[in-house]
Protein backbone atom coordinates (compact mmCIF):
# COMPACT_ATOMS: atom_id res chain seq x y z
CA UNK A 1 0.00 0.00 0.00
CA UNK A 2 1.20 3.52 -0.73
CA UNK A 3 2.84 5.26 2.23
CA UNK A 4 0.63 8.35 1.85
CA UNK A 5 -2.71 6.51 1.80
CA UNK A 6 -4.54 6.29 5.09
CA UNK A 7 -7.74 4.31 5.60
CA UNK A 8 -10.46 6.41 7.25
CA UNK A 9 -13.12 4.11 8.67
CA UNK A 10 -16.67 5.28 9.26
CA UNK A 11 -18.62 4.55 12.41
CA UNK A 12 -21.54 2.89 10.57
CA UNK A 13 -21.18 -0.87 10.10
CA UNK A 14 -22.96 -3.49 8.02
CA UNK A 15 -25.19 -4.58 10.88
CA UNK A 16 -26.23 -0.96 11.39
CA UNK A 17 -27.34 -0.75 7.76
CA UNK A 18 -29.15 -4.08 8.10
CA UNK A 19 -31.45 -2.36 10.56
CA UNK A 20 -32.63 -0.18 7.68
CA UNK A 21 -32.79 -2.79 4.91
CA UNK A 22 -34.04 -5.63 7.10
CA UNK A 23 -31.41 -7.96 5.62
CA UNK A 24 -27.70 -8.56 5.98
CA UNK A 25 -25.69 -7.30 3.03
CA UNK A 26 -23.88 -10.24 1.41
CA UNK A 27 -22.34 -11.28 -1.89
CA UNK A 28 -23.42 -14.46 -3.66
CA UNK A 29 -20.72 -15.39 -6.16
CA UNK A 30 -22.19 -17.43 -9.02
CA UNK A 31 -19.56 -19.15 -11.12
CA UNK A 32 -19.52 -21.79 -13.84
CA UNK A 33 -18.85 -22.38 -17.50
CA UNK A 34 -20.05 -20.00 -20.18
CA UNK A 35 -23.58 -21.11 -21.05
CA UNK A 36 -24.20 -22.74 -17.68
CA UNK A 37 -26.95 -20.24 -16.89
CA UNK A 38 -25.29 -17.80 -14.48
CA UNK A 39 -26.58 -14.60 -16.05
CA UNK A 40 -30.14 -15.86 -16.55
CA UNK A 41 -30.37 -17.22 -13.00
CA UNK A 42 -28.91 -14.05 -11.49
CA UNK A 43 -31.38 -11.87 -13.43
CA UNK A 44 -34.38 -13.98 -12.41
CA UNK A 45 -33.27 -14.12 -8.78
CA UNK A 46 -32.80 -10.35 -8.71
CA UNK A 47 -36.32 -9.87 -10.08
CA UNK A 48 -37.80 -12.24 -7.51
CA UNK A 49 -36.00 -10.57 -4.60
CA UNK A 50 -36.91 -7.10 -5.82
CA UNK A 51 -40.58 -8.10 -6.05
CA UNK A 52 -40.34 -9.00 -2.34
CA UNK A 53 -39.08 -5.52 -1.55
CA UNK A 54 -35.52 -6.71 -0.92
CA UNK A 55 -32.60 -4.45 -1.84
CA UNK A 56 -30.38 -6.34 -4.27
CA UNK A 57 -28.03 -5.71 -7.18
CA UNK A 58 -26.64 -7.92 -9.93
CA UNK A 59 -23.03 -7.77 -11.09
CA UNK A 60 -22.42 -9.51 -14.42
CA UNK A 61 -19.05 -10.24 -16.00
CA UNK A 62 -19.92 -8.87 -19.44
CA UNK A 63 -21.57 -5.76 -17.96
CA UNK A 64 -18.51 -4.90 -15.86
CA UNK A 65 -16.28 -5.39 -18.89
CA UNK A 66 -18.36 -2.75 -20.68
CA UNK A 67 -17.64 -0.17 -17.99
CA UNK A 68 -15.42 -0.47 -14.91
CA UNK A 69 -13.28 -3.21 -16.48
CA UNK A 70 -13.36 -1.99 -20.08
CA UNK A 71 -9.59 -1.51 -20.03
CA UNK A 72 -8.98 -5.21 -19.40
CA UNK A 73 -8.36 -7.87 -22.01
CA UNK A 74 -8.32 -11.64 -21.58
CA UNK A 75 -4.71 -12.29 -20.69
CA UNK A 76 -4.08 -14.27 -17.51
CA UNK A 77 -3.11 -11.06 -15.68
CA UNK A 78 -6.19 -9.17 -16.91
CA UNK A 79 -8.52 -12.03 -16.00
CA UNK A 80 -7.11 -12.06 -12.47
CA UNK A 81 -7.58 -8.29 -12.24
CA UNK A 82 -11.13 -8.59 -13.57
CA UNK A 83 -12.04 -10.87 -10.66
CA UNK A 84 -10.21 -8.70 -8.13
CA UNK A 85 -12.10 -5.57 -9.20
CA UNK A 86 -15.40 -7.44 -9.30
CA UNK A 87 -14.86 -8.73 -5.75
CA UNK A 88 -13.90 -5.28 -4.47
CA UNK A 89 -17.05 -3.83 -6.08
CA UNK A 90 -19.21 -6.55 -4.55
CA UNK A 91 -17.60 -5.86 -1.17
CA UNK A 92 -18.48 -2.16 -1.31
CA UNK A 93 -22.09 -2.92 -2.22
CA UNK A 94 -22.49 -5.66 0.38
CA UNK A 95 -20.97 -3.42 3.05
CA UNK A 96 -23.57 -0.81 2.08
CA UNK A 97 -26.26 -3.35 2.98
CA UNK A 98 -27.04 -4.57 -0.52
CA UNK A 99 -27.53 -8.23 -1.43
CA UNK A 100 -25.16 -8.71 -4.37
CA UNK A 101 -25.55 -11.46 -6.96
CA UNK A 102 -22.30 -11.72 -8.92
CA UNK A 103 -22.13 -13.80 -12.11
CA UNK A 104 -18.57 -14.49 -13.30
CA UNK A 105 -17.09 -17.59 -14.92
CA UNK A 106 -14.25 -17.50 -12.34
CA UNK A 107 -12.68 -20.66 -13.81
CA UNK A 108 -9.79 -21.17 -11.41
CA UNK A 109 -9.95 -22.07 -7.75
CA UNK A 110 -7.29 -19.45 -7.02
CA UNK A 111 -9.59 -16.74 -8.43
CA UNK A 112 -12.41 -17.90 -6.17
CA UNK A 113 -10.02 -17.81 -3.23
CA UNK A 114 -9.09 -14.24 -4.20
CA UNK A 115 -12.77 -13.24 -4.22
CA UNK A 116 -13.36 -15.01 -0.93
CA UNK A 117 -10.35 -13.37 0.71
CA UNK A 118 -11.50 -9.92 -0.40
CA UNK A 119 -15.11 -10.43 0.67
CA UNK A 120 -14.38 -12.37 3.84
CA UNK A 121 -17.58 -13.24 5.70
CA UNK A 122 -19.64 -11.52 3.01
CA UNK A 123 -18.76 -14.24 0.46
CA UNK A 124 -21.08 -17.09 -0.51
CA UNK A 125 -19.89 -19.37 -3.31
CA UNK A 126 -22.56 -20.71 -5.66
CA UNK A 127 -21.47 -23.23 -8.30
CA UNK A 128 -23.74 -23.16 -11.35
CA UNK A 129 -23.12 -26.70 -12.49
CA UNK A 130 -23.50 -27.73 -16.13
CA UNK A 131 -21.50 -30.21 -18.17
CA UNK A 132 -19.45 -28.90 -21.07
CA UNK A 133 -21.50 -30.84 -23.66
CA UNK A 134 -24.72 -29.09 -22.60
CA UNK A 135 -22.98 -25.69 -22.54
CA UNK A 136 -21.74 -26.27 -26.10
CA UNK A 137 -25.24 -27.26 -27.21
CA UNK A 138 -26.72 -24.12 -25.64
CA UNK A 139 -23.93 -21.77 -26.78
CA UNK A 140 -26.16 -18.65 -26.30
CA UNK A 141 -23.43 -16.23 -27.42
CA UNK A 142 -21.92 -18.40 -30.16
CA UNK A 143 -18.61 -18.41 -28.29
CA UNK A 144 -18.06 -22.18 -28.21
CA UNK A 145 -18.41 -22.35 -31.97
CA UNK A 146 -15.72 -19.66 -32.31
CA UNK A 147 -13.51 -21.35 -29.71
CA UNK A 148 -13.70 -24.76 -31.39
CA UNK A 149 -12.84 -23.18 -34.77
CA UNK A 150 -9.85 -21.42 -33.21
CA UNK A 151 -11.23 -17.88 -33.45
CA UNK A 152 -11.01 -17.48 -29.66
CA UNK A 153 -7.88 -18.56 -27.82
CA UNK A 154 -7.75 -19.69 -24.19
CA UNK A 155 -11.50 -20.24 -23.95
CA UNK A 156 -12.61 -21.78 -20.66
CA UNK A 157 -13.68 -25.41 -21.03
CA UNK A 158 -12.20 -25.75 -24.53
CA UNK A 159 -8.60 -24.50 -24.57
CA UNK A 160 -8.35 -23.14 -21.02
CA UNK A 161 -8.97 -24.98 -17.74
CA UNK A 162 -11.99 -24.90 -15.48
CA UNK A 163 -11.53 -26.11 -11.90
CA UNK A 164 -14.54 -27.98 -10.57
CA UNK A 165 -16.19 -26.68 -7.43
CA UNK A 166 -14.94 -27.36 -3.93
CA UNK A 167 -16.46 -26.39 -0.60
CA UNK A 168 -19.19 -24.12 -1.89
CA UNK A 169 -22.22 -23.01 0.05
CA UNK A 170 -24.55 -24.07 -2.77
CA UNK A 171 -24.51 -26.08 -6.01
CA UNK A 172 -27.26 -25.50 -8.59
CA UNK A 173 -27.42 -28.01 -11.46
CA UNK A 174 -28.93 -26.35 -14.54
CA UNK A 175 -29.24 -29.68 -16.33
CA UNK A 176 -31.59 -31.04 -13.64
CA UNK A 177 -33.58 -27.82 -13.15
CA UNK A 178 -34.97 -25.16 -15.48
CA UNK A 179 -33.97 -21.50 -15.08
CA UNK A 180 -36.95 -20.52 -12.93
CA UNK A 181 -36.43 -23.48 -10.57
CA UNK A 182 -32.73 -22.61 -10.31
CA UNK A 183 -33.60 -19.01 -9.44
CA UNK A 184 -36.00 -20.21 -6.75
CA UNK A 185 -33.27 -22.40 -5.24
CA UNK A 186 -30.93 -19.41 -5.18
CA UNK A 187 -33.54 -17.08 -3.70
CA UNK A 188 -34.30 -19.51 -0.86
CA UNK A 189 -30.59 -19.76 -0.14
CA UNK A 190 -30.18 -15.97 -0.15
CA UNK A 191 -33.15 -15.47 2.15
CA UNK A 192 -31.78 -17.98 4.67
CA UNK A 193 -28.27 -16.50 4.62
CA UNK A 194 -29.30 -12.84 4.89
CA UNK A 195 -31.96 -13.16 7.59
CA UNK A 196 -31.18 -10.92 10.58
CA UNK A 197 -31.88 -13.71 13.06
CA UNK A 198 -29.72 -16.69 12.07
Amino acid sequence: MEKNIFSFEGSIRGHDRAGITGRLGMAFWLYGLSGSGKSVISRLAEEKLFSMGILCYRLDGDNLRSGLNSDLGFSKKDRDENIRRAAETAKLLADAGVIVISAFITPLEKNRITAKNILGGLYNGVYIKCDIRTCIERDPKGLYKKAVSGEIEDFTGISAPFDEKSGDDLVIDTVLHNADECADILVRHILSKTALEQ
